[in-house]
C-alpha cells in the first residue's frame, strides 16, 4: 500500500513536467502564450477589452491614475503586441498607472482593413481607445516604439492636448540621413514586392527569424530551437497580416508621416535611440532634435532597435526620469502663475 502511494504521489508529480515537456516539444507556441500569461499575472497586469461601436480594443493596464504623475500608455512596434512591454513593466514602479494597447490588428484588437494600417489611420485608433477607456480626461505620457513611434509622434500633431509629454523610441516615419542595414534592403524590395520575396521583418524560417532577431538586436538572444519554433508558430498565421500592415506604413502616405508632422508638435518630448540600430539609424534621433532643439536624446550603447527588449531596465529608467523631470517643471510653472 505504502510503495502504492508512493508511485501514485511520484505520478502527481512527474505529470507537470511531462506536461511542460510535451508542450515543449509539439505545441512550443502555446508554451509561450502561457509564459506571457503568468508573467502578466506576475506583474498585475489584467487583460481588458474595451469598444468604439463594433471595433474592439484589447489591453492591459496596472494602477489607478495618479493626482500628479501622468498615466504612461504604451504603444508597441510592427507585428509585436502589448506583451513586448512586459520587461519594461518590469522596472517601473509598482504604484505607476500604466496602459499597453494591442495596435490596429495586432493580437486581440480588431482586425479590419487596409484604411486602419496607415499610420493616420492608427492614430485614429487609438485616439477612439484613448476615449474608450477615458485616458483622455487628464493629459497623459505617451509613448511608442519603432512604427508605434511614428503613431505615437503623429498623434502628438493631431491630439496635442490629450498629452502632458511623448517619447519616442527609435521612431520610424522620418527620413534618415544615414540608410540602415534594413533601409537598404527595403529600397532593394521596394520596386517589386511580390508574396514571394522574403521581407525582413516578417519571417517565414527558423532561420529568418534568426536573422530577423539579428538585425533588431545588438546583441541577439540565444534561444533554443523549440523556443523559435514557437515564436515562428505564432507569427505564421499571421503572415498575411503583417505583410498588409507592412505595405500601408511604407507606402507613400506613411512612410515619412513622422517627418510631415515634426513641426507640430508642442509637448515635451523624449527620444531613446540603440547607438547600434539597424532597422532606422541613430541618427534620426538628431532629425528630431534638428526640427525640435528642446528635445531630450538618451542614446543607450551597445544596444540596437529592441531597446525594449535589450535594454528594459535602462529604458524604464530614462523613461521615468523624464516623466519625473516634466512633473517638476509643471509644478514650477503653476507655482509661477
Amino acid at each position: 500500500m505504502e510503495c502504492r502511494g508512493i508511485m501514485l504521489t511520484g505520478g502527481i508529480l512527474l505529470l507537470p513536467v511531462l506536461v511542460f515537456v510535451t508542450s515543449l516539444l509539439f505545441w512550443p507556441g502555446v508554451l509561450l502564450k502561457a509564459y506571457n500569461w503568468y508573467w502578466r499575472r506576475r506583474l498585475g497586469l489584467g487583460v481588458r477589452y474595451s469598444h468604439s461601436g463594433s471595433y474592439r480594443f484589447c489591453y492591459f493596464s496596472r494602477g489607478t491614475p495618479g493626482e500628479t504623475t501622468p498615466s504612461l500608455l504604451l504603444l508597441h512596434g510592427f507585428s509585436a503586441s502589448k506583451d513586448m512591454w512586459l520587461p519594461v513593466i518590469n522596472f517601473l514602479p509598482k504604484e505607476q498607472h500604466v496602459v499597453c494597447v494591442d495596435m490596429p490588428g495586432h493580437e486581440g484588437t480588431s482586425r479590419t482593413g487596409a484604411e486602419d494600417y496607415s499610420i493616420q489611420g492608427q492614430v485614429s485608433r487609438i485616439h477612439q481607445f484613448v476615449q474608450s477607456v477615458g485616458l483622455h480626461e487628464r493629459p497623459f505620457h505617451l509613448v511608442g516604439t519603432s512604427m508605434g513611434g511614428n503613431v505615437a509622434g503623429v498623434y502628438a500633431a493631431r491630439y496635442p492636448s490629450d498629452l502632458s509629454s511623448l517619447t519616442l523610441v527609435c521612431p520610424a516615419g522620418l527620413i534618415y540621413p544615414t540608410e540602415s542595414k534594413f533601409i537598404v534592403r527595403l529600397k532593394e524590395l521596394e520596386q517589386n514586392i511580390t508574396q514571394e520575396k522574403s521581407i525582413p521583418l516578417i519571417p517565414r524560417t527558423a532561420q529568418e527569424l534568426e536573422d530577423m532577431l539579428k538585425l533588431c538586436c545588438h546583441t541577439p538572444p540565444r534561444l533554443p530551437q523549440q523556443v523559435l519554433r514557437g515564436l515562428l508558430a505564432n507569427r505564421l498565421p499571421n503572415n498575411d497580416f503583417y505583410r498588409e500592415v507592412f505595405m500601408e506604413i511604407v507606402g507613400e502616405e506613411s512612410r515619412h508621416s513622422l517627418q510631415d508632422h515634426l513641426h507640430l508638435i508642442t509637448v515635451p518630448l523624449q527620444v531613446i535611440w540603440g547607438r547600434q540600430d539597424q532597422v532606422v539609424d541613430v541618427c534620426g534621433a538628431a532629425v528630431i532634435q534638428a526640427a525640435l532643439p528642446h528635445t531630450q536624446v538618451d542614446v543607450v550603447d551597445n544596444c540596437g532597435h529592441s531597446v525594449v527588449l535589450e535594454r528594459p531596465r535602462k529604458m524604464a529608467q530614462v523613461l521615468m526620469d523624464f516623466v519625473s523631470a516634466q512633473e517638476v517643471c509643471d509644478a514650477k510653472s503653476k507655482k509661477l502663475s
